[in-house]
C-alpha cells in the first residue's frame, strides 16, 4: 500500500489506473480506524480493482466545543489497518493541501432538507462539512464507487442526495453497521468511554431493539418513543432524539411500512449513535 499526501501524486496515481482501465473504489474516514471501517475497506474490495482509503480530520464538520483537538490521530495504525485489509492507496493531506486559503474562505456544499433535524439539528453546519468534503474528494478520486457505514445513517442519507443533485457518476454503496459482541455499535468515539460507561453503553442498542420490537407488534409510536427515552435517562443517558423516521428520513405516514429508529444520546462526555430499520405492521 502506497500513502500518498499530495494531490497532484494522487492524481497522476490514480490517471495511470484509469489508463489501465481499473475500477476505483473510494473509502473516506477520519482514521483511528476499526473494524467498521475495515468492513468498508473489504466493500470496497468486491466493488473495485483499486481501493483509495482517505484519512482526514476535517475540521470543518466539527462545531464550536466538539473534539476536534482531542480526536484521535493514529496514522501509523491506521497503515497497518489498511494494508492488511488489503487497501492499495491511502491519502492522507494535510488540512492545508485540502483547504490552501483557510477555512473561512472554503466553498462549502450544503445538501438541504436531508441534513436538517436530527444530528444536522444538533450539529449546526456539519454535514456542510461533511458534503463539503467529500465532494472535494469525490472531484479528486473520481471514483466508480465509494462506501460509507449505515451507522451515520443519516450521512449516508446526505451523501446520497449529493451525488443525486451534483450528477456525480459514482455507485454509492452503504454498509451494514458493525457491532461488538455486546451489541455497541463501533466507533471511534468509543474510546472516550471510561469502564462504567462502556459497560453502560449496550443499553442504547437494547433499547432501539425494545422499541423496534414494540412498534412491529402494533405499538402507538408517541408512547413507544417516550418510554424510549425514559428508558435511556434511567440508564444514565441525556438523550440528543430518538426518532422514528421513514426510511428515506421523510415522516412516517399512514402507508410508512419501511422506517428507521434513530438516536444520539451522551453517555458521560461522548456522543453515541446508533440506529435500527424496521417494518412497520399495516
Amino acid at each position: 500500500m502506497r500513502t500518498l499526501r499530495e494531490i497532484s501524486v494522487l492524481r497522476d496515481t490514480l490517471g495511470e489506473c484509469r489508463r489501465r482501465g481499473r475500477r476505483i473504489g473510494l473509502v473516506p474516514t477520519m482514521g483511528n480506524l476499526h473494524e467498521g471501517h475495515l468492513s468498508l475497506v473489504e466493500a470496497a474490495r468486491r466493488h473495485a480493482d483499486v481501493v483509495v482509503a482517505t484519512v482526514f480530520v476535517n475540521p470543518l464538520q466539527f462545531g464550536a466545543g466538539e473534539d476536534l483537538d482531542a480526536y484521535p490521530r493514529t496514522l501509523a495504525e491506521d497503515q497497518a489497518k489498511l494494508e492488511a485489509a488489503g487497501c492499495d492507496l491511502l491519502f492522507a493531506p494535510a488540512t492545508r493541501e485540502l483547504y490552501p486559503r483557510g477555512l473561512e474562505q472554503q466553498t462549502r456544499v450544503c445538501v438541504p432538507e436531508v441534513s436538517e433535524g436530527l444530528c444536522g439539528g444538533s450539529r449546526p453546519g456539519h454535514f456542510d462539512g461533511v458534503s463539503t468534503v467529500v465532494s472535494i474528494l469525490f472531484h479528486l478520486v473520481q471514483p466508480d464507487v465509494a462506501c460509507f457505514g449505515e451507522k451515520d445513517y443519516q450521512q449516508l442519507a446526505v451523501i446520497r442526495k449529493l451525488v443525486a443533485d451534483l450528477h456525480f457518476p459514482i455507485e454509492i454503496v452503504g454498509v451494514p453497521i458493525v457491532r461488538a459482541a455486546d451489541g455497541l455499535a463501533l466507533s471511534s468515539r468509543n474510546g472516550y468511554l471510561d469502564d462504567n460507561e462502556r459497560a453502560t453503553a449496550p443499553e442504547l442498542q437494547r433499547t432501539l431493539a425494545a422499541l423496534r420490537e414494540a412498534l412491529q407488534a402494533g405499538e402507538p409510536v408517541e408512547a413507544t418513543l417516550d418510554a424510549g427515552l425514559a428508558r435511556l435517562r434511567q440508564a444514565g443517558f441525556v438523550p440528543d432524539y430518538l426518532e422514528l423516521r421513514a426510511a428515506d428520513l421523510g415522516p412516517v405516514t399512514a402507508s410508512t411500512r419501511e422506517a428507521v429508529l434513530l438516536t444520539a444520546a451522551r453517555l458521560g462526555t461522548t456522543r453515541l449513535i446508533d440506529n435500527l430499520t424496521l417494518t412497520l405492521p399495516r
